[in-house]
């Protein structure tokens, strides 16, 4: 009996992008295979042996396997969105009937004076930006006053960036907090984000203390049930962001992918019963915001050389799943996330060989599968596929 479950969420590697995608002017956009395009020597071997290239039109730039060792699909995003809060809440089974709000044009003005009311401070910004950018233009005056600085992206969020040496972490955590208070109904984006700084003039860099606040999740999801049917939630990475620690039993925050990796590979050895989910952000937070095309590609192909390592420290009754939230194609012009379908990938001594588990029609069917492995009744949206995975 299965009663462990690893899944692992690449942040940002689509695969293609949706047939709604030119609604979100991402027409085009295909994080992996775009990058495999575009990158000479480009090696995924062991998520070839895992079925990625046979996944249902996946690039021509992934190789195929002649007998993947374990099974594959890909999902649509049935929500209206293509940021990481949506893509994670409708993985784990809560899918958005109405989209979290944007402002293209950045905040209304009474809402940026409520906000300075309330931390006790005048801000600067309030703009749509890119955050390594808006570092460098408004980072002089940033530290000269001591104003946060204030922006937004296409996405639903609220992004605060501060120097660590003007405004503390804590200080700077506290911040964001009271703004998240007030960001709700009408101004309830999905994520307030701090985005701390350092360095000096034409010099300033972002550090790894990033930390995003999270509205709560509107409804249960699949940790709530499990979680509640007494199996542990272990979150690795920024998930108990994403979720705002509702049902979450353990978490570990870590600063690189590869150690949110080896933080997986540590809990997979142990004893615990339930699922370990993992989001690895680097994909996302460091190369496809910056459109580093060869930043990404080394990080995809260090995640692959570790899949082996995650594969040895799997107990018998273990399934790993490997998948995504939303694409962020480096190769575009846009540093903004792109809406693409994401991969599924399962293994397992448990799993079948060489299924196709074919293109399924919300991101929600991951996690009513995941809770069917595991025999918990829910009322999660989505269509469990154990049937076509599940080796009795």
């Amino acid at each position: 009996m299965v009663n462990r479950v690893i899944l692992i969420v690449l942040d940002s590697m689509g695969i293609g992008y949706l047939p709604d995608a030119y609604k979100f002017g991402d027409d085009g956009s295909d994080t992996l295979g775009n990058i495999a395009g575009s990158i000479r020597d480009f090696k995924i071997e062991n998520l070839v042996n895992l079925g990625i290239g046979n996944i249902d039109g996946i690039s021509g730039f992934i190789d195929k396997s002649n007998s993947p060792n374990g099974a594959y699909g890909k999902a649509a995003e049935s929500s209206w969105g293509k940021d990481t809060t949506t893509g994670h809440w409708e993985i784990a089974g809560l899918k958005l009937t109405e989209p979290f709000p944007t402002f293209p044009k950045g905040f209304p003005i009474d809402l940026i004076k409520s906000i300075e009311a309330a931390i006790g401070m005048s801000t600067i910004g309030n703009e749509v930006a890119s955050g390594t950018e808006i570092i460098q233009r408004l980072g002089d005056m940033h530290v000269k006053n001591g104003m946060p600085i204030i922006y937004t992206s296409a996405d639903s969020v609220l992004q605060i960036a501060a120097h660590e040496e003007v405004i503390s972490l804590s200080k700077q955590y506290e911040i964001c907090s009271i703004v998240r208070n007030i960001m709700k109904g009408p101004y309830g984006v999905g994520r307030i984000i701090a985005r701390p700084f350092k360095g000096s003039s034409g010099a300033y860099f972002r550090t790894e203390n990033r930390k995003d606040f999270s509205l709560k999740p509107l409804g249960k999801t699949m940790l709530d049930y499990i979680k509640e049917n007494d199996m542990e939630v272990i979150a690795v990475g920024k998930i108990e962001d994403i979720f705002a620690k509702q049902g979450i039993t353990e978490s570990i925050h870590t600063r690189s992918n590869l150690e949110g990796i080896d933080k997986t590979i540590e809990y997979i050895r142990g004893s615990s019963k339930g699922i370990i989910f993992t989001n690895l952000v680097d994909f996302d937070m460091l190369y496809g915001h910056r459109n580093d095309v060869a930043g990404y590609a080394k990080a995809i192909m260090e995640f692959d050389r570790k899949v082996p390592d995650i594969i040895e420290a799997m107990k018998d009754e273990d399934i790993l799943i490997i998948t995504a939230d939303h694409g962020c194609d480096p190769t575009t012009s846009s540093t903004d996330h792109s809406r693409e379908y994401i991969p599924i990938l399962l293994y397992g001594k448990r799993i079948k060989d060489n299924i196709n588990i074919g293109v399924r029609d919300c991101f929600c069917d991951i996690g009513a599968t995941i809770l069917d492995i595991l025999n918990i009744k829910n009322k999660i949206e989505g269509s469990s596929f154990k049937s076509l995975i599940y080796r009795e």
